[in-house]
């Protein structure tokens, strides 16, 4: 699937699901990823043991595309199995490339699907081809396998912990073995992980809400560096890496997670709302009404109404049923591309001073096209407001993010890019505000709590495969890696 050239947010790579010991393994992993739709639209892939034998499907598109159809499901059989949605930030979207990978082992099958970035794994795969192994995909997870089957440990779980303590980058894994059920958080937790009961059967997922539309009970977080082990005699908890600090991205606070989750113990909408509040605080506007880019951008804006003291109004009205393929034949067409998504409330906006709220600003192009939108409603002022700080710096740990030099902030200052825009003023978060809002006191330069890379251009891991432009050299340049 091509990425849409009007969409000009950033996107997670996936979400990753796994249960151990139901009957119904394959449609509650199916209902799971539904709820985790939002991390990735791509592709989806399940695969499920029986006891005997594992099965695979994996399908471009949603998973309602595919996954709804009863055939599907009947030939997912088996108490166990895994899940994985997909937007690639490695290796491209061909069928090879969707989650979960399986291999066969001396001692068995595992599947694995895996939510992050292996800085490192074309270095890796280089090094395994050297080797003699042989890839089948272009996608950095595959690497896991190969590391695993050249371990000499003789569980899985010890083959695993192996070779993720060979990787860098960002990693939360859910795999399946013929008697296991496997879960790990990279050391420093950058990546969301979650575990959960459904009447004794246990649950990994990415987030609570694919907990909650199954009806199963939050338990709690698998923490950095934990590896959790379930089996039929139950849970066990290793930690088999050397602590290092937490460092959980600060941006699924502000976009990545859906609202409804509760991530690191705080209730997303609850996040953004008092991120809304700082941001009205740090970047107040004369304004007669305050306007949400939806839908990222409503539980911020309500903050920032509430703390202004301003009305709060949709006055952009999102088509949630545009897809992500559709079709431009021509120019006349391509320029309407926001308005496929998005039209104006003339009503709320007519005659009025309006601050628009947003998340963040990649590129600029979509912000440019909302402002214009906006003023053909008949806004007098047009006052942009950003929930986070400006985005300056690429992210390398599972999240689509243009070169840095395609990011407007890294190349102009506030009052440029409001010239760029077309609004009448500009304004940001700032990091520390971000960081109040979240619940701690200040960010520390030395001792940041979380991966704020993309703000800061402080990366907590090594990047082995970012070279001088600080763009990481993708998996599938396959000639590259295999030279």
């Amino acid at each position: 699937m091509a990425h849409d050239p009007s969409d000009d947010k950033l996107h997670e790579e996936c979400g990753v699901f796994g249960i151990f010991g139901h009957d119904d393994a394959a449609p509650l992993t199916t209902l799971g990823l539904h709820a985790l739709q939002h991390r990735g639209q791509e592709a989806a892939g399940i695969v499920t043991f029986d006891g005997e034998r594992y099965y695979a499907e994996r399908h471009h598109g949603l998973i309602g595309d595919s996954f709804t159809r009863q055939s599907v499901i009947d030939r997912l059989k088996g108490s166990r199995a895994i899940g994985h949605t997909r937007y690639s930030t490695t290796g491209g979207d061909e069928v090879r490339n969707i989650q979960p990978f399986f291999a066969e082992f001396s001692g068995g099958g595992f599947a694995v699907a895996h939510n992050g970035n292996i800085t490192n794994a074309l270095t890796l795969r280089r090094q395994l081809q050297r080797e003699g192994a042989i890839f089948q995909s272009t996608s950095d997870t595959e690497v896991i396998l190969h590391l695993m089957a050249t371990a000499s440990e003789p569980s899985f779980a010890d083959r695993l912990v192996n070779a993720l303590g060979r990787l860098e980058g960002a990693f939360s894994i859910v795999g399946i073995s013929n008697k296991k059920l496997i879960g790990c958080r990279d050391p420093h937790g950058i990546r969301p992980l979650v575990l959960g009961d459904l009447d004794g059967a246990w649950i990994l997922a990415s987030e609570t809400c694919a907990l909650d539309i199954i009806g199963a009970r939050f338990v709690r977080d698998v923490e950095p560096g934990e590896l959790v082990v379930i089996t039929d005699d139950g849970l066990s908890s290793l930690r088999p890496f050397e602590p290092r600090p937490s460092r959980f991205c600060i941006f699924e606070y502000v976009y990545f997670a859906r609202p409804d989750s509760i991530v690191e113990g705080n209730n997303v909408y609850d996040l953004r709302k008092a991120i809304g509040r700082e941001l009205a605080s740090e970047q107040p506007a004369e304004a007669d009404v305050v306007i949400p880019v939806p839908d990222s951008g409503t539980p911020a804006a309500i903050g920032y109404a509430q703390q202004a003291g301003l009305p709060f109004e949709l006055g952009i009205i999102r088509n949630h049923y545009v897809g992500r393929t559709f079709i431009q034949p021509g120019d006349a067409i391509r320029h309407m591309g926001v308005k496929l998504k998005h039209n104006a409330n003339r009503r709320t906006i007519e005659g009025r001073r309006v601050v628009l709220v947003d998340d963040s600003i990649v590129r600029g192009t979509t912000s440019q096209k909302i402002v214009q939108m906006v003023r053909e409603a008949g806004a007098t002022q047009v006052h942009m407001r950003i929930a986070s700080p400006p985005t300056r710096s690429s992210c390398f740990y599972g999240v689509d993010t243009p070169e840095r030099r395609k990011l407007l902030a890294s190349r102009m200052s506030v009052d440029d890019m409001a010239d760029f825009i077309r609004v009448d003023t500009l304004g940001f978060l700032s990091i520390d505000g971000l960081y109040r809002a979240v619940g701690e006191a200040r960010r520390d330069n030395d001792a940041p709590q979380f991966c704020d890379a993309c703000f800061t251009g402080q990366y907590p891991t090594q990047l082995t495969d970012m070279d001088d432009d600080r763009k990481v050299r993708h998996l599938s340049l396959l000639a590259e890696a295999g030279s």
